[in-house]
């Protein structure tokens, strides 16, 4: 097998062709992390972060800050590897002689080390005893339902596809209320599967037919779920990308099963897979309760002004203007003041927000230098973008935590201050690499807005 075809859905792999793949790829995934992570990034990495089944560098925490753009990095470094392992999955799927759609293991948690031990050890079969785009017996009612059309299977399985979507999202969001891995890459995948297979259950379809069947569904669950109340336009606009890379993926290698089981002969297509693992994948989740990891987000900004006075700012500080940031006026939360009860360790800070306080009783007090607090309370994380007067998903509360922040103050040369702001926190959505990205983004905003207020009030003050 040519390097260039281990990506391709065609073809078998053995067990051992398999498990040398396999072990080399891992092997070689250790390394780039190790030396982007090392080398680049400058944190420090550990063997023990691919033990954590829902995320690979989560609990990375920087020693000179947060990089917003690492955990980016790293899903981006991860995404040929996911899909050579799919690929070689796929056909060594074949080679065993099970049924390809299988392959969705792949994304269970825990579940998937058993699978590819599993697989290692079974044996090659001549031919398939088990047709690989095979669902159930006795499906062959869906040949009167599903249309024979091209246009008409099309809108089948976009319709089918959506209202499936749809259904799930309320699952995981509602019922189960998990924020991971489920709901943000095994649901998307598998609705991108699922619509092709079905797309192509009297025909065979072109690649580009598929990527629209795949991708179209995405869009209109997203417009489905704003007309519904049940997300917001931010949320759904920050999960797109994940969830577009993700479905057509799906309708990838939906194209793969079809393709390969048209070129034999017509036999029924895989129409339970969606049904069957995105559940699957939200107990799993549930059951094991993912600790998250906490992170740190650091920004500076020079006061033309000694720490004394720039102190006084810190502490407390008056109103600030209404926004003119994007992020902020399509209703991610931002801070308005700060009010302080006492003076000195214990006294309680009040980070008041647009959607309600931050409670920050303080733990040290070392005028005029440092000033670090704890957080006992957090408002919702934003005022959702949305066409009703308000709606409130589950994640808006307890999904988004700021655990410590702090303000240090350093003399700089000339009567200045380096005026420096951070905060610790955690999040439990999955990928956390992904979602770490748009977090650290929106708190670096945040702290930009307080460090220019601090700094504009200051300066105006008279020396």
């Amino acid at each position: 097998m040519k390097p260039a075809n281990l990506w391709h859905w065609e073809g078998r792999a053995n067990r051992s062709f398999y498990l040398k793949v396999g072990a080399g790829a891992f092997s070689l995934k250790i390394l780039i992390d190790y030396l982007v992570i090392t080398f680049l990034f400058h944190r420090a990495w550990s063997p023990l972060f691919y033990w954590r089944p829902f995320g690979v560098v989560q609990t990375i925490t920087g020693k000179t800050g947060a990089d917003a753009g690492m955990s980016l990095t790293m899903l981006f470094i991860s995404l040929p590897f996911l899909w050579l392992g799919l690929a070689m999955t796929v056909k060594r799927l074949r080679d065993a002689g099970h049924p390809v759609w299988l392959v969705c293991l792949f994304f269970v948690p825990l579940v998937n080390l058993v699978y590819f031990a599993v697989l290692c050890f079974l044996p090659s079969v001549e031919v398939s005893l088990i047709e690989e785009a095979a669902p159930w017996p006795a499906v062959r009612p869906l040949d009167r339902w599903i249309p024979h059309t091209q246009f008409g299977s099309a809108i089948l399985a976009i319709g089918l596809t959506t209202l499936l979507g749809l259904l799930f999202a309320a699952l995981g969001t509602q019922v189960v209320a998990t924020y991971g891995w489920g709901l943000f890459v095994a649901l998307p995948f598998c609705l991108g599967l699922f619509s092709v297979l079905l797309h192509s259950y009297h025909a065979p379809r072109n690649f580009g037919d598929c990527v629209l069947v795949s991708i179209i569904p995405i869009g209109i669950l997203g417009l489905l779920l704003l007309a519904v109340a049940m997300e917001g336009l931010i949320c759904i606009v920050m999960a797109a990308p994940i969830a577009c890379i993700l479905a057509l993926l799906g309708g990838s290698l939906g194209f793969g099963i079809q393709a390969a089981h048209w070129a034999r002969r017509h036999t029924p297509a895989l129409l339970s897979v969606v049904v069957l693992l995105t559940p699957s994948f939200f107990g799993v989740e549930h059951f094991l309760k993912p600790q998250p990891g906490i992170f740190e987000v650091k920004s500076a900004m020079e006061v033309n002004a000694p720490p004394e006075r720039v102190w006084q700012q810190v502490v407390s500080f008056a109103e600030i203007p209404p926004p003119q940031e994007a992020i902020f006026r399509a209703g991610i939360a931002y801070p308005i003041r700060a009010e302080i009860s006492g003076h000195g360790p214990g006294a309680v800070r009040h980070c008041v927000f647009s959607t309600g306080p931050f409670v920050e009783p303080i733990t040290v007090w070392d005028e005029p230098r440092l000033l670090r607090f704890s957080v006992t309370a957090n408002p919702a994380p934003m005022n959702e973008l949305t066409p009703y007067s308000h709606i409130e998903p589950a994640h808006l509360h307890g999904y988004f935590e700021s655990h410590q922040g702090q303000f240090l103050l350093t003399p700089l040369p000339g009567g200045r201050t380096l005026l420096e702001g951070t905060t610790w926190y955690s999040h439990t959505m999955w990928p956390e690499q992904y979602w770490h990205f748009w977090s650290d983004y929106i708190i670096h905003h945040i702290h930009l807005r307080v460090l220019r207020h601090i700094k504009t009030q200051t300066e105006a003050l008279p020396r």
